[in-house]
């Protein structure tokens, strides 16, 4: 248990003092449910671009990088409205290019953005290339996630990575402007010193570390968990790339990370850290897969990448379902369980990794949402119930962080990065695949899988 918590991007949230957010609903932006005779296509495009509002319309103004949080009821834990979230941010240049992809934001506007992005970045604190978990907004400084959290992380420097490349794989080909932008991705992307956090050439990743602390955090990356993304990057890596048997020793456990159980009749395949016996949160079959299409991808040891996500979210869908702890409203249409805010026992505010084992009667709306092309009717059910039937679980940014019907329809009008910013991502691979094509087509990324013996015939990759 502890282990899964320890994963958790947004640990240092599990507490914050503020009141029961109920009683600040009177200070929150009042929407309407839609009309229930609201096609599947127009759903899909009102929920992405109420996500995209997070990044847009609320980032943080000097850095225009995604705020680590954003709170309606405008309550923040330790005066924190500049600090900026290095992972939840490459999530947010993903939805951006969703944006300008459909037509939601102008391509002029967005590469301005983007610009100003990459030259923060560029300036911004860096420990042998990796960015800190946060940074702040105004200044480019590190700013600690935890007392000996105050150097390099290499998982959200990854899923800010991820980002990066596809904004320089969408623009790199355009006019000056896009390609000189695609030109700042470039650097950033080869300025990153994968290698380096090896701890002097041991054969797996760490997760930390610090000028001042070195290697105390001692967070190696094994499996199976949100972070594979960071073991592509870092094989991909035109400049400090790891070997492939780092990622078969490290990422796999030597291969002791297969599991044969099933829950439900399906086969889990992986065992899931902390969470065995159903899976883990559901932010783990999304963080990686905004750009890296799991559609029949296979390695040395996963025949599929898909059929592993999709059974880990078809099983949580069927445990709400099957709802052994009787939460009120748990259903076909009102389900999903990931990281996010959650309510304490005596109402107040926390943050806890919701997953089976640790169910607590809160849904997460990211969850379901993000799950798109693993469950497409499933989360359909849960966008359309959650928009026509519940417009107080629903922000100026789209659906709050975490809900509850059973506790008397609970919810905080606070928002996460972090949680936000798959849900436009993931609704647009389902839809068209436009991410995942950008991110498996960049000839790095191409290598790097060739490297560790990804195959998937969608991109030649043999």
């Amino acid at each position: 248990m502890k282990r899964i918590i320890l994963s958790i991007i947004t640990i240092s949230l599990i507490s914050d003092s503020c009141k029961n957010s109920q009683t600040s609903k009177q200070e929150v932006s009042k929407i309407q449910a839609v009309k229930s005779d609201i096609t599947d296509e127009q759903l899909m495009d009102r929920v992405q671009k109420d996500a995209l509002k997070y990044f847009w319309d609320y980032a943080e103004p000097h850095s225009m990088l995604g705020r680590e949080r954003y709170h309606e009821d405008n309550i923040y834990p330790d005066n924190d409205k500049h600090v900026v979230t290095t992972g939840g941010s490459g999530l947010g240049l993903a939805t951006i290019l969703v944006g300008v992809e459909r037509g939601f934001v102008p391509r002029k506007d967005a590469i301005k953005r983007l610009t100003t992005i990459m030259d923060f970045l560029s300036k911004a604190d860096r420990h042998k290339g990796a960015w800190s978990h946060w940074i702040n907004g105004e200044t480019g400084k590190t700013v600690p996630f935890g007392k000996k959290d105050n150097g390099g992380d290499l998982v959200e420097t990854a899923f800010l990575t991820s980002g990066i490349l596809m904004v320089r794989e969408y623009f790199k080909n355009g006019n000056a402007e896009e390609k000189a932008l695609a030109k700042k991705c470039d650097e950033l992307w080869k300025g990153i010193q994968w290698n380096w956090y090896t701890k002097g050439g041991e054969k797996v990743l760490y997760w930390h570390w610090s000028p001042e602390y070195q290697w105390e955090m001692n967070f190696p990356l094994q499996g199976y968990n949100e972070c594979l993304i960071t073991y592509i990057l870092a094989a991909s890596s035109p400049t400090y790339s790891i070997d492939a048997e780092t990622y078969y020793k490290g990422w796999t456990r030597n291969g002791t990370y297969l599991s044969d159980k099933e829950k439900y009749g399906l086969p889990m395949y992986v065992k899931h850290n902390g969470a065995e016996e159903y899976g883990g949160p559901l932010f783990w079959t999304q963080y990686s897969y905004i750009g890296l299409d799991p559609t029949n991808l296979s390695d040395k040891l996963i025949k599929n990448y898909f059929d592993l996500n999709k059974n880990q979210v078809l099983i949580d869908y069927k445990y709400c379902v099957e709802n052994p702890k009787q939460w009120k409203g748990y259903g076909p249409n009102y389900w999903g369980l990931t990281a996010s805010y959650s309510r304490n026992n005596d109402g107040t505010v926390g943050y806890d990794a919701h997953f089976p084992q640790n169910d607590h009667g809160v849904i997460s709306p990211t969850a379901a949402l993000s799950s798109f092309p693993y469950s497409p009717k499933e989360s359909m059910d849960f966008l359309r119930f959650i928009y026509t039937q519940k417009p107080e679980f629903i922000g100026s940014a789209g659906p709050y962080d975490a809900t509850s019907i059973n506790y008397d329809n609970w919810t905080t009008p606070r928002y996460l990065a972090i949680d936000q910013g798959t849900i436009a991502p993931m609704i647009e691979n389902y839809r068209t695949g436009f991410l995942w094509k950008l991110f498996m087509n960049a000839p790095e990324i191409q290598q790097g899988l060739k490297k560790l013996s990804f195959k998937s015939e969608k991109y030649n990759i043999k």
